[in-house]
């Protein structure tokens, strides 16, 4: 894992300190060729098909690359996975593009970009939907990436980012089994979020929202929804700003909302990296 930890410290440190649209260049054209290669499949058996070549094939790169002497070979496959993974669209500068635009129309615009989902319904500049936005944008464009990441390397990452691209064939029922899957892939690291915010956020109003998300009807933990992230997302940004993390303690202003909605999401990152880096020190002593 300790390979994947640089790796991680090096795509992030680049797209946070020098953000930028860099959606050019992670171009998923050849997966939608092979998607069309698989059109005498259909559901569930499609997205199979699709996801299963290019990540053992992923995987057996990474295999073939570890050990000291292939070291740096491995660093940078993984950099590059990790980097192509990341996206389509670069979180910060979206963030930017919607904090620091003084044109009304412009931001609404802009805040569009924030969507997990590019077929997703348009979202409202009201301070809850553009907290949603951050954080749901936030799990599946860079948690849920570098959970996979951190977990089955190169191979996770990778498979993570196509499963979301296969959500947007045109076949509806591949899409539905696509969008099922995806979803179920985000639901530990959508809780591990919800940890995370509890210890750099406020524990109360955090895993109170996340109790009463889940007592509600149709909420089952069977279901595998990761839906409650942004519901507890919206109470722990509103709670930081009533107690002060901010210029002023308006939680409805949406600019306000969705800056400590960033700034939570940093935390959060933080939290991860730190536990990744506590258990390679561990691995090390042991």
């Amino acid at each position: 894992m300790a390979i994947e930890l640089v790796a991680a410290l090096i795509v992030l440190l680049v797209l946070i300190v020098w953000p930028g649209n860099v959606a050019g260049l992670r171009q998923f054209g050849w997966y939608h060729r092979w998607l069309e290669v698989l059109d005498f499949a259909e559901g569930g058996g499609r997205v199979a098909l699709a996801l299963i070549l290019p990540v053992v094939v992923c995987a057996v790169i990474a295999h073939f690359l570890q050990g000291w002497v292939l070291a740096m070979a491995a660093l940078a496959f993984s950099v590059l996975i990790l980097f192509y993974s990341f996206g389509p669209r670069e979180l910060e500068s979206d963030f930017e593009a919607v904090l620091h635009n003084d044109d009304p129309a412009t931001r609404l615009v802009t805040a569009q970009n924030l969507r997990s989902v590019p077929d997703g319904a348009p979202r409202a500049f009201t301070a809850p939907e553009l907290v949603e936005a951050a954080v749901m944008a936030s799990l599946r464009r860079r948690f849920g990436v570098l959970f996979w990441f951190f977990l089955l390397g190169p191979a996770g990452a990778l498979g993570y980012r196509l499963a979301w691209v296969t959500t947007e064939t045109g076949d509806p029922r591949t899409r539905h089994a696509a969008r099922r899957f995806a979803c179920a892939l985000d639901w530990i690291p959508a809780h591990l979020m919800v940890l995370a915010m509890a210890l750099v956020s406020n524990f109360d109003a955090v895993t109170r929202t996340w109790r009463a998300w889940h007592g509600q009807p149709g909420h089952s933990m069977e279901n595998l929804d990761p839906d409650f992230l942004a519901a507890v997302a919206r109470s722990g940004v509103d709670a930081d700003i009533e107690a002060g993390d901010g210029a002023t303690t308006d939680t409805h202003d949406p600019l306000i909302e969705l800056a400590d909605a960033r700034r939570l999401m940093l935390r959060v990152l933080i939290v991860w990296l730190a536990v990744v880096a506590l258990i390679v020190l561990a691995g090390w002593v042991a």
